[in-house]
């Protein structure tokens, strides 16, 4: 899968990159925050591109049932050994999986052996109560709603769906590359049909966009901020030398993370939808 290339040679460096930085700390327990709220002990999450296995084991550590996966071997290989020092190797399943693979699930992977079909179809026989998407995954699919599809038809009515995106409109990226000298960056969010990166394309749907994507199947709940006034992640440097104004910045953050106009102006937003009661569902 061309799609692995890219992050399994990140594999190795995304937890000191990101995971370890003060930035990255502020954004994830932004998210954990949600994710707290919206699963409970013995609930079974599906999360797609799980990365390196951070959020799966804090799930896992809370009782909540996990199938993380990713299509990156490299990454699946860290989360299999965070997962095994956490002791949570009953609770945390941990397996290879495409996002885009997902709307074809009952004609078997594209790009799967009939072994991992087998395996993964399994999984996939009883209902999720929920699903996950931190950090950008879905940022890297064509077609969302062949996504938003193939999750309806393998979560249960009432399930909740939080997906963290990256948006379109981000006045710190704007600032932060111009002052550099960079204006095709600071503006890469908003060229049409998406940015190439790495062999990738990367698109940047706004909330409205997900969320028509995922109709009818999703019905929106909430939207929150990440990453509005705390900064992205390249600016960890500055970050790194100002603590104090990080901490009051995610702070203001937190208490105005759902309102107009920071949901708009995120690096990322949080979208939690939930699965309408439908019972059956166009393939």
């Amino acid at each position: 899968m061309t799609q692995a290339v890219p992050f399994d040679s990140m594999a190795a460096d995304y937890d000191r990159a990101f995971s370890e930085s003060a930035i990255g700390r502020h954004m994830r327990a932004a998210v954990w925050r949600r994710l707290d709220a919206a699963f409970r002990p013995g609930d079974r999450v599906l999360e797609l591109n799980c990365g390196t296995g951070e959020d799966a084991v804090h799930l896992g550590r809370r009782g909540v049932r996990v199938l993380a996966t990713d299509v990156s071997s490299g990454m699946l290989d860290i989360t299999r050994e965070k997962v095994a020092r956490a002791g949570l190797s009953e609770r945390v399943q941990v397996e290879r999986l495409d996002i885009t693979d997902l709307g074809a699930k009952n004609e078997g992977l594209r790009s799967g052996d009939p072994g991992e079909f087998s395996m993964l179809n399994s999984q996939f026989s009883t209902p999720f109560d929920g699903v996950l998407s931190n950090f950008g995954g879905l940022n890297c699919v064509a077609d969302l709603p062949g996504v938003a599809r193939g999750l309806a038809a393998r979560l249960r009515p009432g399930a909740r769906a939080l997906l963290c995106v990256m948006g379109p409109l981000v006045p710190w990226e704007w600032g932060w590359y111009l002052a550099h000298g960079q204006p095709r960056k600071a503006f890469r969010r908003l060229r049409p049909g998406g940015t190439p990166w790495r062999g990738l394309t990367i698109r940047y749907p706004s909330a409205g966009a997900l969320r028509r994507a995922f109709a009818p199947h999703f019905v929106v709940r909430r939207v929150g901020a990440v990453g509005a006034l705390v900064p992205p992640s390249y600016a960890e440097p500055w970050a790194a030398r100002h603590p104090r104004l990080l901490a009051a910045l995610d702070r203001w953050e937190r208490r105005a993370e759902a309102l107009p106009p920071l949901t708009w102006l995120a690096d990322h937003y949080l979208i939690e939808l939930e699965r309408m009661n439908v019972s059956t569902f166009e393939r």
